[in-house]
């Protein structure tokens, strides 16, 4: 029977009642001026108590532990930034080239109902991926909590702002390294037709003489368990389906066999056109956002942000709650217990979703 994702938030307000142990703050975090609660009745339930999931692993010498993924990845690769990849959504372009080498992937409205994705590159070696389109603001910010070099060819007014304020270092399309970083496939059509490549996109750091060493002063993005666990919770998720808009309503399916999340769009499967294999995820996050339009002036700013969502892995769904502090560069996930999300190691997937259409999320 479909269940409405926006039916289990409940049970995040009555942990905050209960004082579940996530650190408090003097200072009041608004969002937008109008805030939307949830008032149906839960469908998740979580158990009181759950088994410690141990974490000792032993890590291959001259590897590390991506925090990315959480997955082991050779020392030259999860000591450096990763990249931040602004990928077009639209069917004209699908399927994209190179997806699936993004250790993690965003995916957030923008205007008229389409969506756009971002992905986060560490250990890939494409000579094909895109095709690359422009920056959104909130894009940009979520680049630096990761400490991201951000690709994009151009962006909007008020990322090319965000991107000052932050001090964010950026590969563009429109500055003196995007012919060097971008090349254009003539017979696709404009503006859908730049791609990046591995090659083009190292040179293009040169270029622009960025650091690329990753700042250790900074914490880990997520947190990653030892090794494999089961979500404690009677919530099963074997399909996920996300209404963008009318437009753009991908879904995922659960894979038991191979335990992953496999995901559809346009009416078949997402595949990487470069590989022909269908993207799959580990683990999905719903962050729901406040203020949320698709008119750029409106839209939800991360300064100082904090809400609700859930995350999915292994079939079995949880509520959880986030906390966005852009000063310092921090995003924190919360799990039902207060305590800091504790997530698989695999790929995720991430919808950034308007917290006023959480009946647009629906579960099966």
């Amino acid at each position: 029977m479909k269940k409405y994702l926006w039916v289990i938030l409940v049970v995040i307000a009555v942990l905050a009642l209960t004082g579940c142990g996530k650190k408090n703050t003097d200072e009041e975090v608004v969002v937008t001026e109008e805030s939307t609660e949830p008032t149906t009745e839960t469908v998740i339930e979580t158990e009181e108590e759950t088994e410690e999931v141990v974490d000792e692993e032993e890590i291959p010498e001259g590897y590390v532990k991506s925090r990315l993924t959480g997955l082991h990845v050779k020392e030259e690769i999860g000591t450096k930034r990763p990249y931040a990849l602004m990928l077009s959504n639209v069917k004209e372009v699908n399927p994209q080239s190179g997806i699936s080498q993004a250790s993690i992937i965003y995916e957030a409205l923008v205007e008229g109902g389409i969506t756009r994705m971002m992905g986060l590159f560490e250990d890939f070696d494409s000579d094909r991926i895109g095709s690359i389109r422009s920056g959104r603001q909130y894009f940009a910010s979520i680049a630096d909590e990761h400490n991201a070099i951000f690709v994009s060819y151009g962006e909007s007014a008020y990322c090319t702002e965000k991107i000052a304020e932050l001090g964010l270092n950026q590969l563009s399309g429109l500055k003196g390294e995007g012919s060097t970083v971008f090349y254009r496939d003539k017979s696709l059509k404009a503006p859908h037709n730049a791609f990046a490549s591995k090659e083009g996109i190292l040179k293009g750091t040169e270029i622009r003489k960025y650091n690329t060493e990753y700042d250790n002063s900074l914490n880990n993005h997520f947190t990653f368990a030892g090794k494999e666990f089961d979500l404690e919770s009677d919530q099963n998720v074997n399909k996920l389906s996300i209404k963008f808009s009318s437009y753009q309503s991908p879904y995922f399916t659960y894979d038991a066999s191979n335990k992953v999340y496999k995901r559809f769009q346009y009416g078949g499967e997402h595949i990487d056109a470069n590989t022909g294999n269908q993207l799959e995820f580990k683990n999905i996050i719903v962050q729901f956002v406040q203020g949320f339009s698709i008119d750029e002036t409106k839209t939800f700013s991360f300064k100082k942000a904090s809400g609700q969502g859930f995350y999915i892995s292994n079939r079995k769904a949880i509520p959880v709650t986030w906390d966005k502090n852009e000063q310092d560069r921090s995003m924190v996930y919360y799990g039902p217990d207060g305590n800091i999300l504790k997530m698989n190691p695999g790929k995720t997937y991430i919808a950034v979703f308007p917290a006023d259409r959480q009946s647009d999320i629906v579960i099966e």
